[in-house]
């Protein structure tokens, strides 16, 4: 029962007892006065000398529990005073938000680059756009015949050159042999990665003299040669200008003039990428890496044969 309702019940008890007294003793039987005086001797008793009293008792209770919420809330002094300094935000939360904002910044840019070199590669495949690849037939350094379905099911890297030529060739296929080292090394398997060397010298250019030629750049690097008609068709396959004549002698001397990239083929024998003499062996492995780790992530094999 609140101190209100107790102090109400207490006035009214007085009223009572007043008029109670003021009845004759010839009215009220022995039993009645008897229970009147119980009633006044109890009301005395319980209830508050004053109203004083009553306002301090009041007052007790609120405070009481004023404090035990106060001091639920608060702590310290001068942890308040830091709170009010620093604001709702602490150095752990600036902290938090910096790393967050900088780490969505990283994945928009990484997936801003993944959906790019994805719209490369649809393009290249898209129809009226001109196809770089294509089914063609060669012959391998053993004389064995070799076709683009022998390029599939990993990431290959053609290349177009002539073993006669002066200084071009060597030296793209200098950077080719720092290509091969880096993405095996990256991978960690030298099975997902075909380099390929396609000669546009058939005349000169024998299984013999192509494997003594590549042997001094990179072992791994599978050599191919055919017929004038069938380079001439590989060569128009992935768009590449050649000019080694058709009828020629032996022993007679020429130069042959072609273009100079590397073509980055995925393991569905589609192109991806075009590697030119501008990019380093660093930011070519860099890029061939991105490709292969997008294939990956899609969850599509590899083969590692």
């Amino acid at each position: 029962m609140s101190s209100l309702k107790m102090a109400s019940l207490l006035g009214r008890t007085s009223r009572y007892m007043v008029s109670i007294e003021s009845i004759s003793s010839k009215q009220i039987s022995p039993s009645i006065r008897t229970t009147a005086q119980q009633c006044r001797s109890y009301t005395q008793a319980q209830r508050p000398r004053s109203t004083a009293n009553i306002q301090t008792m009041l007052c007790a209770q609120n405070n009481k529990f004023s404090t035990s919420a106060f001091r639920a809330r608060a702590k310290t002094m001068g942890q308040l005073k830091q709170r009010n300094s620093t604001g709702p935000f602490s150095w752990k939360a600036a902290l938090l938000f910096v790393l967050t904002g900088a780490g969505m910044v990283v994945y928009f840019r990484v997936e801003k680059a993944r959906l790019e070199r994805k719209r490369i590669a649809e393009m290249s495949k898209g129809v009226g756009k001109p196809k770089v690849g294509g089914p063609f037939v060669m012959k391998d350094l053993d004389g064995n015949e070799f076709t683009a379905e022998d390029l599939k099911g990993k990431y290959s890297f053609v290349y177009f050159g002539f073993t006669h030529c002066p200084d071009i060739c060597p030296d793209e296929l200098d950077k080719m042999a720092e290509i091969i080292d880096k993405v095996n090394e990256a991978t960690g398997d030298p099975k997902l990665f075909k380099p390929v060397f396609i000669t546009c010298d058939p005349a000169r250019d024998t299984p013999e003299v192509l494997r003594a030629y590549l042997q001094e750049f990179h072992p791994g690097i599978a050599g191919l040669t055919g017929t004038y008609d069938q380079v001439k068709h590989v060569c128009k396959q992935y768009r590449v200008y050649f000019s080694t004549p058709r009828d020629v002698k032996a022993g007679e001397d020429y130069l042959v003039d072609h273009s100079i990239y590397f073509y980055l083929m995925d393991p569905d024998n589609d192109f991806v990428e075009c590697i030119g003499r501008q990019d380093t062996p660093e930011s070519a492995t860099k890029v061939i890496m991105e490709h292969i780790n997008d294939w990956k992530r899609n969850g599509r094999p590899l083969k590692t044969e």
